[in-house]
């Protein structure tokens, strides 16, 4: 019989590189070649978008979604969509995919995606999607892993300070807190006329229809925490920074240039090209992750 490390090795391909190049479409895909699978993701709400686009490939009756919020469970499932934390561990499938795989390094949730890269196997194929920052630890955690890199499908551009009310449409606006949210958004819809508000402490419907509301057009403006950064497919033209500090649950902090890259990467989907900048007081020089002033929306 195979040692657990041999099979821990066994069949592992990382898949990395930017935001927007087709990672998580390229996971659905080598999933939907097997007879059954796995993918476990960063968002509820990303989950849900991943199921409702399997579901409609393959029917209801073959795809579950497990999420701390959710659960929709067929008797003969064959495809499981899940949050990373709520994984089910009892369930032996071909392919199996982890998305996001660098918040292995998160403060709070690292343990968990850590937990998952060293022991979540598919028996035919296993996949690891995320950003290049992961190539040397998962080399030195998975000798024999197989390595392929994707390059970004489209040009993002630094485009400098906006205030909110000359930001552009088809805008995603970040802050990092409740209070910024909702604060933003109402300067939004008294000057600009609408916008839809995403955060995660909103139930799954209420987010789920307001992420439609944004994509449907029947608003122009997304206000959003920096969990858009986590691969959420909205057809976002450009991303403003509100603020450059967040408080990562310990601290107060600076983000890093791997954060701003990650969150200004959702602007630009598929060939359409991005662009990101700052508004609302935050500092200029984002692009090197430096300094920020505390925001004052404007």
């Amino acid at each position: 019989m195979a040692s657990d490390f041999e099979a821990r090795i066994r069949n592992v391909t990382a898949v990395l590189g930017p935001t927007n190049t087709g990672k998580t479409h390229l996971a659905i895909e080598r999933m939907l070649g097997h007879e059954s699978g796995m993918i476990g993701l960063p968002l509820r709400l990303l989950a849900r978008e991943v199921y409702d686009k399997i579901k409609a490939r393959v029917g209801a009756d073959k795809v579950a979604l497990i999420t701390g919020e959710e659960k929709i469970k067929p008797d003969k499932a064959r495809y499981w969509v899940s949050t990373v934390e709520a994984m089910p561990r009892d369930i032996d499938v071909e392919f199996l995919a982890i998305d996001e795989i660098q918040l292995c390094g998160d403060p709070e949730r690292g343990h968990v995606f850590t937990d998952r890269l060293l022991h979540a196997r598919g028996r035919s194929e296993t996949l690891l999607l995320g950003a290049q920052t992961m190539r040397e630890a998962i080399n030195d955690l998975i000798p024999g892993a197989n390595f392929i890199s994707r390059p970004r499908l489209s040009k993002l551009t630094y485009s400098g300070e906006k205030k909110i009310t000359r930001l552009p449409a088809r805008s995603a606006i970040v802050a990092f807190s409740t209070q910024d949210v909702y604060s933003i958004a109402e300067l939004i819809r008294r000057q600009r006329g609408g916008a839809a508000v995403v955060l995660g402490a909103l139930s799954p419907r209420t987010r789920n229809a307001q992420v439609e509301l944004y994509q449907s057009g029947d608003v122009e403006f997304l206000v959003a925490t920096d969990a858009i950064g986590m691969g959420l497919n909205l057809d976002v033209d450009h991303v403003a920074f509100s603020a450059t500090r967040k408080f990562d649950g310990q601290n107060h902090r600076n983000l890093t240039a791997g954060e701003i890259g990650q969150i200004a990467g959702r602007a630009g989907r598929y060939m359409n090209d991005g662009t990101f900048g700052v508004t609302g007081g935050a500092d200029p020089r984002c692009r090197s992750g430096r300094t920020a002033r505390k925001p004052q929306f404007r």
